[in-house]
């Protein structure tokens, strides 16, 4: 992946054959976005690579392993390990939480923090703000699924199903990959936030928005759907509302019930992390117990052995964390080489085995 960016040397360092701590970075959140936002296309390599190597094997992607608490069910805390090789050769883990309750006092639902750890030594590498870098890698995956399934040229409307942090960030992407909408359809069972959200899109991006009060209107009139909501069980259950074969990003994973999964072709980051903990695909594979109406993974799709056909496309990312790596070591290259990470002298204060 070409940068442009001089790569630091964070690793462990070597003097006369002996191995000393590596230097140990934190990278605060407003470093992470000015990175981000000034390097949207290396992001967007970044993402790919990642994929690419995940799909060719070079990659170790473990179950996500959740926190929950019996006294908050809503609230959970998940752990994402991952390692990344090829030319990344990184490890690390994203620790996320997910309180939604933090909404009644304005404060986000989600915080994050990514560690990068040497895969050489172990050792970890930094501490990086990840909300951002979780939201980015999301969006900029589902932006990279939208250009390679949807028919090509693409033109029409956009709809917006749940209006949150995520939904925004995958529209501030599409629309950086010169995605052009007449229209952006808004539905969200709040629809204060869809409110907010459509004035944003005017005002910030110059989209003009319509809200809709049933899903119905905001789902039939798009030719790209995003579902970026809370839902915890499937409720979209009429194969009318895709009889006009919309591209569908599934970034919630619970909106679609398995009949309209059934009924068209699914593609997804990765076939064994998408059929589990009670996702519209995992309730499909146990109602129909197979897994033949998975198309592909959007690997398959990039190296072109999907064949698509004129059924509704949707693709349904269950969220790697071999993503969160790709994006979070092109941060730390980046924010290394222009001094902006701050370096902790001697973090690992007794390295030494004597």
């Amino acid at each position: 992946m070409a940068t442009g960016i001089n790569t630091p040397k964070t690793g462990p360092r070597e003097n006369n054959g002996v191995r000393s701590a590596p230097s140990f970075f934190v990278i605060p959140g407003s470093t992470v976005k000015h990175v981000l936002d000034e390097h949207k296309q290396e992001v967007f390599d970044a993402v790919e690579t990642a994929y690419r190597l995940h799909g060719s094997g070079q990659s170790v992607n473990p179950d996500s392993y959740f926190l929950r608490y019996p006294d908050k069910p809503s609230s959970r805390i998940i752990a994402l390990p991952a390692h990344l090789g090829g030319q990344v050769q990184k490890s690390g883990i994203k620790w996320i939480s997910s309180f939604p309750e933090n909404r009644n006092s304005n404060l986000a639902r989600a915080s994050a923090v990514l560690i990068l750890n040497d895969p050489t030594t172990g050792y970890p590498l930094a501490c990086i703000e990840a909300s951002l870098i979780s939201a980015t890698r999301t969006a900029a995956s589902a932006a990279l699924a939208a250009e390679n399934i949807s028919p090509k040229p693409f033109s029409g409307t956009l709809g917006v199903i749940g209006t949150g942090v995520i939904a925004r960030t995958t529209v501030e992407w599409l629309l950086f990959r010169n995605w052009k909408f007449n229209k952006v359809n808004l539905y969200d069972v709040d629809r204060a936030e869809a409110e907010q959200f459509g004035n944003w899109l005017r005002d910030v991006q110059a989209v003009d928005a319509v809200i809709h009060d049933r899903l119905d209107d905001a789902v039939s009139d798009s030719s790209l759907v995003l579902f970026a909501t809370t839902a915890s069980e499937p409720y979209l259950d009429d194969e009318r509302l895709f009889e006009h074969s919309p591209t569908v990003l599934h970034l919630s994973l619970r909106d679609i019930c398995p009949n309209v999964i059934l009924s068209s072709q699914n593609i997804v980051d990765d076939v064994e992390h998408s059929l589990k903990a009670r996702t519209s695909l995992h309730l499909t594979e146990m109602k129909v117990g197979n897994r033949e109406f998975i198309a592909g993974t959007l690997v398959d799709v990039l190296e072109k052995r999907v064949e698509f056909d004129d059924r509704p496309r949707i693709f349904s990312p269950f969220g790697l964390g071999v993503l969160d790596l790709g994006v979070g070591n092109f941060v730390l290259q980046a924010a290394s080489s222009s001094g902006a990470a701050m370096e902790l002298p001697h973090f690992f204060s007794n390295s030494n085995r004597w």
